[in-house]
């Protein structure tokens, strides 16, 4: 029925995990060029795939796994208790728009 043994599944892995992503998060990225955001998703399938086809599938999902230790760094520790922006809603809008360098002149 189903065969997981080619690099198409780590393919679908990282695509469903951007999926989710940009529809949960990606009012977050409003101001980022669609192309870096592409550019993004395409590196990050590239990284998987190689690492999945060098050394195994249980790496690669290791090494995707291990991404969210970064992301609760950042949103936990390092938005909040330096910059004083909440790491889960982005408030105050001009403080999280001023950090990510965008134009803060749409409010």
């Amino acid at each position: 029925m189903w065969i997981t043994d080619s690099l198409w599944f780590e393919v679908a892995i990282v695509s469903m995990i951007y999926a989710l992503g940009n529809i949960l998060m990606g009012h977050f990225e409003e101001q980022t060029p669609k192309i870096k955001r592409v550019g993004k998703y395409i590196l990050t399938i590239l990284v998987v795939c190689n690492i999945s086809y060098f050394f195994g599938r249980t790496i690669a999902m290791i090494l995707l796994g291990s991404f969210i230790i970064p992301i609760l760094y950042v949103h936990e520790y390092y938005l909040p208790k330096k910059k004083g922006i909440n790491g889960w809603t982005g408030e105050p809008k001009s403080k999280y728009y001023e950090f990510r360098n965008w134009n803060k002149n749409i409010f």
